[in-house]
């Protein structure tokens, strides 16, 4: 594939093959929209009193954007429970079709916030490739984990299997994903995620690399709304997958003969920052007493969404038509903690955990420093973050300012004081270092040296290849 004539492999082919691809995911995208919103309180969050007058507050009235994945969870309890309500907010919930929407629709102005991917924020600051350029900000995370990479029927029938069966083995997985991709046209080698230059990009990327396959030469990458991933894999549009769930667990339950489940993110980078509650700066500065009281009521949100006594209750929410509208069995996968990977050989694989997906408390493997919770975001991932982007060329170098790029992007220092008025502690520093047991290839990556980290791996790019689908 290293040969010009050869790589070139005749773009209106391939973009004649994604034709299915593009008129399914239009027929889909018609039928997921804000529409679907829940509109009107429910009986418990009418009930809740609160404690922030809204005529004290700059912008009481907002919209608030949230896609209809399991990342929904904090939004859909801060809704149903009552927790904007508590905090002097009157917010109207906007249905978005992809992680794009989501992210423009706060550039743009129509939304005031909304979930954004983990990468975004840094990335519009920067220009990465494939991001709009924009001051965003983001004070907290909605959630880590909670993600998973789906490969297809065919590469289970050629020897992959799930990252688990492997025992860490990342020479035998090596060997068994490029004997894959070797034998395959070069139409063929498709992998979907849901937003460019972001971490869903970098993990594919990221675990290609480390089974010597060079992404940019070997494969191409599209974006699909969340939505539809299951059936554009299941008419062969691509090889492989990274979404949120529950889109992971819908390749198996319920569409047997799709794919299965090769990892969580959490196996990729265990303890990484998933979604961000996103913001324009300017909202910061104009409303500075409306954003506190909106972080105020995700965090409370999230800490409810972490305790293992209202996993089930949440699960049942996300099942509502207004958020997933998937099938509690699949919303409880990832959720309550009972993760079926799937497979073709009748193998019982099923990992229970709650860390499945990571709301606010954090299981104490990832607790290396006092007070570290899950909504606080640490400086130094989106460090990793700006390797990731220079590492495929999106971005020409890790920027000089880089340290001050991540500390106006994530704004720590807020957070700090917004969740001190709540008596919650949090960390001291804003960097620290992302021990080598919590990567898929045992790298450790030390944020004082983010160049010498960047020039340690023997793959990487000038300038990615990737098609984008829209």
């Amino acid at each position: 594939m290293s040969d010009d004539n050869t790589n070139n492999w005749k773009r209106r082919d391939f973009i004649t093959g994604l034709g299915a691809t593009a008129f399914a995911t239009g027929l889909s995208s018609c039928a997921i929209n804000a529409n679907r919103a829940p509109k009107g309180l429910s009986q418990a969050a009418s009930a809740v009193e609160p404690v922030v007058d809204p005529k004290t507050l700059e912008k009481p009235n907002i919209t608030v954007g949230y896609v209809p994945v399991n990342d929904c969870a904090p939004f859909a309890i801060a809704w149903e429970k009552g927790f904007f309500r508590k905090y002097g907010l009157n917010v109207t919930l906007s249905r978005e079709a992809s992680w794009a929407t989501s992210r423009d629709g706060i550039i743009f102005g129509r939304l005031d916030a909304s979930p954004v991917v983990s990468g975004a924020v840094i990335n519009a600051r920067t220009g990465a490739e494939g991001a709009r350029h924009a001051p965003l900000c983001a004070a907290m995370t909605i959630h880590r984990h909670g993600n998973a990479m789906t490969m297809n029927k065919a590469m289970w029938e050629s020897g992959v299997r799930p990252w688990r069966d492997y025992n860490g083995n990342l020479e035998e997985f090596g060997r068994d994903f490029r004997n894959y991709f070797e034998k395959l046209p070069a139409e063929k080698r498709v992998w979907a995620v849901v937003l460019s230059s972001a971490i869903y990009e970098y993990f594919v990327r990221y675990l290609a690399a480390a089974a010597g396959v060079a992404p940019d030469e070997e494969f191409r990458i599209i974006i699909v709304p969340p939505p539809q991933m299951v059936v554009n894999m299941r008419i062969g549009a691509m090889q492989g997958y990274m979404v949120a769930e529950p889109w992971n667990s819908r390749a198996i339950t319920g569409n047997e003969g799709i794919g299965f489940t090769f990892a969580q993110g959490r196996e990729i980078w265990q303890g990484h920052p998933d979604r961000l509650l996103g913001v324009m700066e300017s909202f910061i500065k104009d409303n500075p007493k409306t954003y506190r009281s909106l972080v105020k009521a995700m965090i409370e949100a999230c800490r409810y969404c972490s305790d293992t006594k209202n996993r089930e209750e949440v699960a049942k929410i996300l099942t509502s038509k207004s958020y997933t509208g998937a099938k509690l069995k699949l919303t409880e996968a990832a959720i309550v903690g009972n993760y079926n990977y799937g497979g073709f050989d009748d193998k019982k694989r099923v990992w229970k955990a709650p860390e499945t997906t990571i709301f606010f408390e954090k299981p104490a493997n990832l607790v290396k420093t006092p007070n570290d919770h899950s909504t606080f975001l640490w400086q130094s991932q989106s460090l990793w973050l700006m390797t990731q982007s220079a590492r495929w060329g999106q971005i020409k170098e890790i920027p000089k300012n880089a340290e001050e790029v991540a500390r106006k992007g994530w704004r720590t220092d807020l957070y700090r004081e917004i969740a001190a008025e709540m008596g919650i502690e949090c960390p001291k520093e804003d960097y620290k270092v992302e021990q080598a047991e919590l990567f898929i290839d045992k790298k450790a990556f030390d944020p004082s040296d983010p160049v010498g980290y960047l020039k340690s791996f023997q793959i990487r790019a000038n300038a990615p290849k990737s098609f984008f689908l829209s």
